[in-house]
């Protein structure tokens, strides 16, 4: 049963993994948390974001991902709710490089690890680059029709493949090495991110005008 079915959940990884590694929205939140609040925080930020995976994977293997693109005004709705998350990501980072706040050294409590979680999932859920390779994977066909084991696997298999890819970002960029470069060079890496984050904010809201 599995064969019948394997290589269409092969392709679909494989795109997946080409949004994972490139980076985008998702990543430039991990390096700013890690920059800022080090290991554990980048970590629980990309469960969030491979959380956030499991929606998509769902909504590719349902149908309705292709249902909303069809749809202007959810579409609409789906632009303007994750330019306005991009644009307060933005408002944070800046407000960090004109004031960084001290750096969180130590452990996470359980109430900010959720909220640390979360942010990665809000954000995974509207980035427009995550929906757009969730959309080219249900373009070349999905296993919507398969028995549910198999579609339990796929997406089982789709958030594996975005933990372990987001969170090998977040053990980088939270390496010793790499953060004291980062947080040496702290507000230009945060205003780095605000502005990234402005422009991504601008680019997706003004994606739908002709």
């Amino acid at each position: 049963m599995l064969a019948q079915y394997l290589p269409q959940i092969l392709l679909a990884l494989s795109i997946q993994t080409v949004g994972v590694l490139s980076p985008g929205p998702s990543v430039m939140l991990i390096l700013g948390v890690a920059t800022a609040r080090g290991r554990a925080p980048a970590v629980l930020t990309a469960f969030g974001i491979s959380c956030g995976s499991i929606v998509l994977a769902t909504s590719v293997v349902l149908g309705i991902a292709v249902v909303l693109s069809e749809i202007a005004h959810a579409m609409t709705v789906m632009r303007i709710i994750g330019g306005l998350y991009l644009f307060w990501l933005a408002y944070k980072a800046f407000s960090k490089a004109v004031n960084p706040p001290p750096l969180e050294l130590h452990a996470v409590a359980a109430r900010s690890a959720a909220r640390t979680a979360m942010s990665g999932f809000v954000l995974q859920v509207t980035n427009p680059k995550a929906i757009a390779f969730w959309l080219a994977i249900a373009a070349v066909g999905g296993v919507g029709h398969a028995p549910a084991p198999i579609i339990a696997l796929f997406v089982l298999l789709a958030w594996i493949n975005s933990f372990v890819g987001h969170a090998a970002y977040a053990l980088l960029l939270s390496a010793a090495p790499v953060r004291s470069l980062l947080v040496r060079f702290r507000s230009w890496v945060e205003g780095a991110l605000g502005a990234f984050f402005v422009f991504a904010g601008y680019k997706l809201l003004t994606s739908g005008q002709r």
